[in-house]
């Protein structure tokens, strides 16, 4: 093994747990488009599919297979026909979708029974449940054009789902649709996955697409992704959009998201095929990969609980052991919670800081004040220093502050200067110690 192996994954591993801790149970819809299939992705897609499973996530798989069915349909003289952003379904494409559907099954199936030793799926036991869940209707005539087998959800049978969910399998949903005289209809993937996310109420509605997110600017290919978009500002990213007509246009699939997430869906997420692990990215990483729509910004910036203890000791726990930070035991947090001030994103701890105050010298000490080094650099650091100014002021304190060993620089350069330990209020000169020679340093507030 290599000397810095641990050094990499111990780290990265704990910074996972709390992940692993948070989706325990929960139901993902996840949508894999036919264009990723046709890409060579749907093995690892697999692979990856089944960790979460193995993390006790509980997962409905659903495929599209739009360029399979116009393969279909090319083999047999025909030509693909779109409408409105929807596939015109007569019954020769019916039929080139119904082969293309049961070969996709059978190849994801195929997958999920792999098992070779060194592969994610060694010892790995996941059952495919899939059946008639969906009930569809057609989608008729719009605007003159008859869509003939096209079809939409009409119902889910969410129990039956759940059911199937509950025994420990993944539930496998194939773009199809049946009425109650037994018609099929074809379904889009986009349709059956966001119908069944509402369905359900999932934790998480997850597309991987050929796009890689909703850029910051829609008009520079080189924009970077924007990671987390509230589920306001994406209703009106799409108010200001044209009606999509390819999967490649940024309102195709941020509609279904919109939609979803206005249904009760917790969040919803944009992710690019293209890039290897990118479902395992954004769910096990604070910034993920691709864009997630949430009927909030999951960031917030609040006073600690007792609920917020464990975080908060795994939070600083490495920088009391470099000797950063002095070390605090379980029962003192719990104690002192109500000083803290934590940054929290998707419900784990980034960020804190305490405020210890002395009101008979009119002043306060901020202690403990951490980041995460997954998220430094950031700006984490100054909004818990002025959530923190905020508090003492309001407490009628004059100054605030800090002993350090080795951040000095750090307060200085935003307005702390450095003073004498006899400026300390007396009951804190009586539990300075003095052989870890902390500098003391003060801003005023006033």
């Amino acid at each position: 093994m290599s000397l810095v192996f641990p050094h990499t994954f111990v780290p990265w591993f704990r910074s996972v747990a709390p992940y692993i801790h948070a989706y325990r149970g929960k139901t993902f819809v996840v949508a894999m488009s036919g264009e990723g299939i046709a890409a060579g992705r749907l093995n690892a897609f697999v692979q990856d599919l089944s960790i979460l499973h193995a993390m006790g996530i509980h997962i409905v798989f659903v495929y599209g297979f739009r360029p399979q069915i116009n393969e279909q349909l090319a083999a047999k003289g025909q030509t693909s026909r779109f409408s409105h952003g929807m596939r015109i379904t007569d019954a020769v494409a019916l039929d080139c979708a119904q082969e293309a559907a049961g070969q996709l099954r059978f190849e994801i199936e195929a997958s999920f029974s792999q098992g070779l030793p060194n592969t994610p799926m060694a010892n790995a036991a996941v059952r495919i449940i899939s059946g008639n869940f969906l009930t569809a209707r057609p989608v008729g005539v719009v605007d003159g054009v008859d869509f003939m087998h096209s079809g939409i959800v009409r119902k889910v049978d969410a129990a039956a789902i759940r059911r199937a969910l509950d025994t420990g399998a993944i539930v496998l949903l194939s773009p199809f649709g049946f009425s109650p005289t037994g018609e099929a209809f074809n379904l889009s993937m986009e349709d059956v996955a966001t119908s069944t996310a509402i369905a359900l109420q999932a934790d998480k509605l997850v597309f991987l697409t050929e796009v890689p997110g909703i850029r910051e600017k829609l008009d520079d290919p080189e924009s970077p992704i924007d990671t987390e978009l509230a589920l306001a500002d994406a209703e009106r990213l799409l108010a200001s959009l044209p009606n999509p007509t390819q999967p490649t246009d940024t309102a195709f699939y941020l509609q279904h998201c919109v939609k979803a997430c206005r249904a009760g869906v917790e969040r919803s997420h944009i992710l690019p095929f293209a890039v290897d692990g990118a479902l395992l990215m954004e769910i096990y990483t604070h910034d993920g990969i691709g864009t997630m729509i949430v009927d909030e910004k999951l960031e917030s910036l609040r006073e600690a609980t007792a609920d917020d203890v464990g975080g908060i000791l795994q939070l600083i726990e490495p920088f009391e052991r470099d000797g950063t930070l002095v070390k605090r035991s379980r029962t003192e947090i719990e104690r002192d919670i109500g000083y803290y001030t934590v940054i929290e994103h998707d419900g784990v701890i980034f960020g804190c800081a305490a405020l210890y105050p002395y009101p008979e010298a009119r002043t306060g000490e901020m202690a403990a004040l951490t980041v995460s080094p997954e998220v430094q650099g950031q700006g984490d650091g100054e909004r818990i220093l002025k959530r923190i100014e905020q508090r003492a002021k309001a407490m009628g304190l004059e100054s605030i502050f800090v002993l350090t060993t080795r951040t000095m620089h750090w307060f200085i350069r935003r307005g702390f200067q450095p003073v004498d330990p006899d400026w300390l209020p007396e009951a804190r000169k009586r539990k300075y110690n003095w052989d870890r020679r902390s500098q003391v340093l003060v801003k005023r507030l006033v």
